[in-house]
């Protein structure tokens, strides 16, 4: 399913923005899809997936969770009704390795999976999403591009 061009550049400064284009993507993504979210440590890519995992429960009338960046456990698990998500935290990784350790892909064809700093996956799903969060040169205001999997 399309969900942006290459051209889509979003202002997520003010947290009302990334809440509304994190549930427009909500509403698009399904299981099988695979989020990857790249940029810096603080730019919003836990705070993008606590909406987008929000969402989906006010979507499936199920109970709203607390949404934790999994930088520790490596990984939360939710269920959404029939779809079960998995939210990942790369940035403790720094082998290829240890993602064989973790199971990291291993059955999401039949997961909503979200990945945070999946730079060192080398091997990337067919139903891929990527989402690119960045700084302003003052750091005042941040922006997020997205390039889908028709691209």
């Amino acid at each position: 399913m399309h969900i942006a061009t290459n051209s889509s550049k979003f202002d997520i400064s003010k947290e009302i923005e990334t809440a509304k284009v994190a549930k427009s993507i909500s509403k698009k993504i399904k299981k099988g899809d695979v989020l990857f979210f790249y940029g810096d440590i603080g730019v919003g890519k836990t705070t993008f997936i606590k909406y987008i995992i929000n969402n989906l429960q006010k979507t499936y009338h199920s109970k709203l969770t607390q949404i934790t960046s999994p930088t520790f456990s490596i990984i939360n698990e939710y269920k959404v009704r029939n779809i079960k998500v998995l939210h990942y935290d790369l940035y403790r990784i720094k082998d290829k390795k240890e993602l064989k350790n973790i199971g990291l892909l291993e059955d999401y064809k039949n997961s909503l999976t979200l990945i945070e700093w999946p730079e060192l996956i080398s091997k990337k799903p067919k139903n891929l999403i990527k989402l690119y969060f960045s700084y302003d040169d003052d750091f005042k205001k941040r922006s997020l591009i997205i390039k889908d999997k028709t691209k």
